[in-house]
């Protein structure tokens, strides 16, 4: 693992999501800044993808559940060269491959098609389970909201996971503490996450969701730990990188305007991550 080059990249992708936000005029920069040190490592580090072939049969594949943070794994996907970046321009426009929720039918590189929010960890269980029937060696990453831990179908797919043994399955849980409508402990109480998971019968680990090391780490973890599924419980700030944006359940859906643009891309070009 490159550390430095880690952080360039996570850095260059929070400015692209910026960017394209501030070009759609709408959209969620919240949870896409948060998740974006996850997406990064494991685009750049972990996963075994070909961008000149994005449907390649032994690729792993990744299931980002929280779709609404589809602008992290654009830029993600761009800066790794599934496509040009010049489509980031083009979100949530008419007829762009980039549309507001991720659409596997649009984008190359993309896997599932997510929005409404619950439903991923069970597509991602459906992908495990295929991989297992038909002894691939790849390996399924799906990438979970905080506040989506409050949807039953989310409970359904975790017994799932564990009654098939999928450990080629890692959930990554962006654990931001905040939801559209404030705080997940005053909307609706997720918490205890780890005990939760580890009854249902997965591995469980915490992490700092920053910290290049720490996610290294727990991705290593999962991928040594065997008849179970694991989650990564990745602490994360909503925001992060644009201190205006930082913990502010505000920019949950809000897209920056142009003096916000500018302001926040300083940052971001001055101080990184």
């Amino acid at each position: 693992m490159d550390k430095e080059f880690l952080k360039q990249k996570a850095k260059e992708v929070r400015i692209d999501i910026i960017n394209m936000l501030a070009e759609a005029g709408s959209g969620h920069p919240g949870g896409s800044l948060s998740c974006a040190d996850i997406l990064t490592l494991l685009y750049f580090d972990k996963m075994n993808v070909k961008p000149d072939n994005p449907k390649w049969e032994d690729r792993d594949r990744l299931v980002l559940s929280k779709g609404h943070a589809a602008p992290a794994l654009y830029a993600v996907l761009a800066e790794k060269g599934f496509f040009p970046k010049e489509e980031l321009k083009t979100l949530r426009k008419l007829g762009s491959i980039l549309q507001g929720h991720p659409d596997m039918k649009s984008t190359p590189g993309l896997d599932m098609t997510t929005g409404s929010l619950g439903q991923g960890l069970s597509a991602a269980n459906g992908m495990a389970l295929a991989g297992k029937l038909d002894k691939k060696g790849y390996r399924v990453y799906a990438i979970l909201g905080d506040g989506e831990l409050q949807e039953g179908q989310i409970w359904e797919a975790a017994m799932t996971a564990a009654h098939y043994k999928l450990d080629n399955l890692t959930a990554i849980l962006d654990f931001n503490g905040l939801q559209i409508d404030g705080p997940n402990r005053e909307v609706k109480n997720i918490e205890p996450v780890n005990e939760k998971f580890k009854a249902f019968g997965w591995h469980v680990i915490e992490i700092d969701g920053h910290d290049f090391e720490q996610i290294d780490k727990a991705i290593e973890e999962a991928k040594a730990t065997k008849g179970k599924p694991t989650l990564i419980i990745a602490h994360t700030i909503k925001g992060k990188g644009v201190s205006f944006m930082e913990n502010q359940v505000g920019w949950h859906g809000s897209a920056p305007n142009e003096e916000q643009r500018q302001k926040a891309i300083q940052e971001l070009e001055g101080g990184g991550v």
